[in-house]
């Protein structure tokens, strides 16, 4: 991993992404005009600091666990119409790089998604350490991304009569994560 920064703030080590405290969300259009929005329940992920700073970061997603709050919505978009949970359950990401931005920064990475690789860049804003509740500190992070769902083999076209599809191509990812450093 290439990285240009370090963020002095977090200490060297591994920092466990709190499940419990975070949330991988998504957003995709439905019939032109809005937005479905969904998440997926179950997820790990380190963000490691290595002795001269610099974070690296590592997640799994569990894909079978993606709710919509609809349950018929939620067991379609498992199906090989989309996700195809039974073949690609889990989706991945492994760090690149790190690089400042402005007072914020860009995660480069390969996220795996639907058997495919691609480098994806995360919009990311650090929000600082707090000293935690006891078990020591905890980190606060936002990223967020757009990609394509076709680059990720998710194909399924459902145009609509009037123009558009009940579906769109561009899918909005917002992390919010909270980790805590590993004792």
């Amino acid at each position: 991993m290439t990285t240009a920064i370090a963020l002095p703030e977090l200490s060297a080590g591994t920092w466990n992404i709190d499940s419990s405290h975070s949330t991988v969300g998504f957003s995709v259009r439905h019939l032109v005009v809005s937005k479905v929005r969904g998440r997926f329940q179950a997820f790990t992920g380190t963000i490691t600091v290595a002795d001269d700073g610099a974070p690296s970061v590592a997640a799994e997603i569990d894909v079978t666990s993606i709710t919509t709050d609809n349950a018929q919505r939620d067991g379609h978009l498992k199906t090989a119409d989309f996700f195809e949970v039974e073949k690609y359950p889990t989706a991945t990401f492994v760090s690149t790089s790190v690089q400042p931005k402005g007072s914020d920064f860009v995660v480069t990475g390969d996220f795996t998604l639907h058997g495919v690789t691609k480098s994806i860049d995360l919009a990311l804003e650090f929000n600082g350490v707090n000293a935690g509740m006891g078990n020591g500190p905890v980190a606060g992070f936002e990223a967020t991304t757009t990609i394509n769902r076709r680059d990720f083999g998710l194909t399924i076209d459902m145009p609509l009569e009037g123009g558009g599809a009940v579906v769109g191509d561009k899918i909005t990812l917002t992390l919010e994560i909270e980790a805590g450093l590993a004792s």
